[in-house]
């Protein structure tokens, strides 16, 4: 749940921000504040998580920092657990959240304004149904004086996001689909505390170490799990599919592997001290870690059949470590020298031009990834060492420009992932005393508002799918409307004309008349009943050389029509169904997979 701080005289975004060691903009985008981003006494802001641990000062009582800090002295007592007379001690660690857990209904507060002013959206989309389902109002209805809880939406976007946990007893891995906000376990007790799953290029496979030291692969196409390889040691294992998704590379016993899961063959290639092996797009060379002849850290590219081996760098100084070679293959970043300082570089493969990150303060920059368009990195870097340890969420462009912080996280280091288009970063957060990670969060990298997606279970690691999630691999064939089209595998029929799965549905039908395809359009998008809202948007469209439109729907379309769109198109001939003539063609579906739908759809 969000949490709320209530303005005070003499606040300004930027003492409130500083308070909690927030950048301004999360808390102008957690509130939907526009320039000059006035704020006003009373008022009820919602402030994402930051450094809420501040270590006591001589001096310090729970009511002088309830004072300082604008939060009830009962929050503080209450989250530290403090017992009357609620002593404090110089240099105790004490949480302070920055606010309360409800928001305070004010006069003219809509269900509808909440979820637009809060971000409890998905896909755009305002949710005033989650506000309402969980503070359990019997009606849409809200006064002055209530208190609400504030939820966050699942965001809507696509892909799906693979996690290890921790969960009755042993760990596994786990599927998140933002789309909906459903979670899918799909091992039983294989994984362990260093699993980290690995996403096939075609989204259709997962691969990761688990338990005993056994590299499995789970096929969600075929929902079977297999066996590949068994390692004598289970960190520092790093993992790399081929672009055609058909091989896996990594380093075994001085050996590079590369394991065809198709014809289970396999390659090796000889190549003591090798690590971070990865794939060239090319899916013909490979790019390495290893030592010279001098012993000295460098980095390699090889051809798969080990052939055509090509030093790369001359580097003088310490190790190559967390080598990832940028998803076009142009840049290569690494870190150096270890782990208790950690620096990220760049290296422009066809110059050989080295660019050092700037990163945290502390010099403790971990877990570096590629954007997907090979632009941007984002990384963990540690932070506040006097307040018991952050991390700072950030993402820097590939030659060190645009380095910023975008969000907190509670742990002394997160793994962070990209979504599928590269416009959002998922991180962990909700770190105990020993550093057990319970959440995962995700950040808009132009809209930073952190929004929680999973709660309640120890995480350990987490990667974002590079596709949709849908997989597109099912053909649907109806004769009597003559189309076809492809929908996701994991979609089941309702009837001969609906489709429906945990994260969308279709629906079909036939339109007679004779009107024009935007009169057509007209008509459907404006029905009296407004099935789209008050105000749907109509998109001319082209769909195998015929006329067609798109309708889509408006903020204000209820929440039971799950956003429903529709796909009109005119027929090449009129079908007729029981000796009537029909000249277009609908399609009902959800606003997230319709335009998927339509780019497959064939007439018979």
């Amino acid at each position: 749940m969000q949490l709320f701080y209530t303005v005070r005289a003499g606040d300004s975004l930027f003492q409130i921000a500083k308070r909690w060691e927030l950048p301004v903009e999360t808390i102008i985008s957690a509130n939907q504040l526009t320039p000059p981003y006035t704020i006003y006494i009373g008022q009820q802001l919602s402030i994402p998580p930051g450094v809420n641990m501040i270590r006591v000062n001589q001096g310090d009582t729970v009511f002088k920092l309830s004072q300082f800090f604008g939060v009830p002295q009962s929050v503080i007592i209450a989250e530290n657990q403090l017992q009357d007379p609620y002593i404090i001690e110089v240099g105790q660690l004490l949480k302070i959240p920055p606010g309360i857990l409800f928001y305070i209904v004010q006069r003219g507060d809509t269900l509808y304004q909440l979820a637009s002013r809060f971000n409890v959206k998905t896909r755009k989309r305002n949710r005033p149904d989650l506000i309402k389902h969980v503070n359990k109002l019997q009606s849409n209805v809200i006064s002055p004086g209530m208190r609400l809880q504030i939820p966050y939406a699942p965001p809507g976007d696509k892909g799906l996001i693979a996690y290890t946990a921790f969960s009755e007893g042993r760990f596994d891995i786990k599927l998140y689909n933002p789309g909906d906000g459903s979670n899918v376990k799909l091992t039983n007790g294989l994984a362990d505390n260093f699993s980290l799953p690995y996403w096939s290029n075609d989204s259709k496979k997962i691969a990761f170490v688990g338990k005993d030291k056994i590299l499995y692969v789970i096929n969600l196409d075929k929902k079977d799990i297999a066996r590949i390889d068994q390692f004598t040691e289970e960190l520092g294992v790093h993992l790399d599919w081929s672009p055609d998704s058909h091989m896996l590379v990594y380093i075994k016993d001085q050996y590079i592997i590369i394991y065809d899961v198709t014809t289970h063959q396999v390659e090796r290639i000889n190549q003591p001290g090798a690590s971070d092996a990865e794939w060239f797009p090319s899916g013909e060379e490979l790019l390495f870690q290893a030592p010279d002849l001098a012993g000295i850290s460098q980095l390699f590219r090889i051809r798969s059949d080990g052939t055509g081996k090509q030093q790369l760098t001359r580097n003088t100084e310490g190790r190559y470590n967390n080598v990832r070679l940028s998803p076009d293959g142009t840049f290569v970043l690494y870190t150096t020298p270890g782990a208790s300082i950690s620096i990220i570089h760049t290296i422009e493969l066809s110059t050989g031009r080295l660019i050092e990150i700037k990163g945290g303060p502390l010099a403790k920059n971990y877990f570096p990834e590629w954007s997907p368009d090979s632009q941007n990195i984002a990384y963990s870097a540690t932070a506040f060492e006097d307040k018991g340890y952050f991390s700072l969420v950030r993402s820097t462009g590939r030659s060190g420009e645009n380095d910023r912080t975008l969000a907190i996280s509670n742990c002394f280091a997160t793994p962070v992932t990209w979504s599928t288009d590269g416009r959002k970063i998922s991180y962990l957060s909700g770190c105990d005393d020993q550093g057990n990670a319970s959440e995962i969060w995700v950040v808009d990298i132009n809209n930073p508002v952190p929004i929680q997606l999973v709660k309640g279970t120890q995480i350990t690691a987490l990667q974002w799918s590079s596709l949709h999630n849908s997989h597109l691999s099912k053909t649907y064939v109806n004769n009597l409307l003559k189309v076809q089209f492809n929908y996701p595998v994991d979609w089941v029929k309702v009837n001969e004309e609906r489709y429906e799965g945990t994260d969308g549905f279709f629906q079909l039908s036939a339109i007679t008349g004779n009107l024009t395809i935007d009169e057509v359009c007209h008509k459907e998008a404006f029905h009296q009943l407004m099935p789209y809202g008050t105000q749907p948007e109509i998109k001319k469209v082209n769909i195998q050389k015929q006329d067609a439109c798109l309708i889509v729907p408006s903020q204000d379309q209820s929440a039971e029509m799950k956003e429903q769109s529709a796909l009109i198109i005119k027929y090449p001939i009129p079908i007729q169904i029981d000796g009537n003539n029909y000249q277009f063609f609908i399609m009902w579906a959800d606003r997230a997979h319709i335009e998927e739908l339509g780019a497959t759809l064939t007439f018979l």
